[in-house]
């Protein structure tokens, strides 16, 4: 049985600065243009996991990471109107807000403190709940 099922990875960079703030891209493209997401997409073919939560969080934030540590699969039916998707994020912590450079899918990034996001594109609501639980 083959299955159509897309892979993308998504990054939740937390910065401690006075609070605790979350980087957050505006989204350019459909689905979920110009709202609010994590920085992240699709896995290129012969990807490791990581090494493509880095390479989206570089292309569309300009914030380079050393390390991060994988937090969960989100697979729930309905998390992407584009068709069956799973996510894999990875967590990141930083101790200061770097410059930020939107670029590729995204139009902008910014930092929010973490109990004042907006509202979010697919489930990463969720994504950065499961995610605070490491900090």
């Amino acid at each position: 049985m083959k299955q159509n099922i897309a892979i993308t990875v998504d990054s939740v960079v937390f910065c401690k600065a006075d609070k605790f703030k979350v980087l957050l891209v505006k989204r350019k493209n459909e689905p979920f243009q110009d709202q609010w997401a994590l920085p992240g997409g699709f896995l290129e073919e012969g990807e490791d996991l990581e090494t493509g939560a880095k390479r989206e969080l570089k292309e569309e934030t300009g914030v380079e990471v050393d390390s991060m540590e994988q937090v969960k699969a989100f697979g729930t039916p309905g998390r992407d109107p584009r068709g069956p998707t799973v996510t894999i994020a990875f967590l990141s912590r930083i101790y200061c807000e770097e410059d930020l450079k939107p670029s590729d899918d995204a139009k902008d990034a910014r930092w929010f403190e973490v109990d004042k996001l907006p509202d979010l594109a697919f489930d990463h609501d969720k994504i950065i709940k499961v995610a605070r639980q490491f900090l």
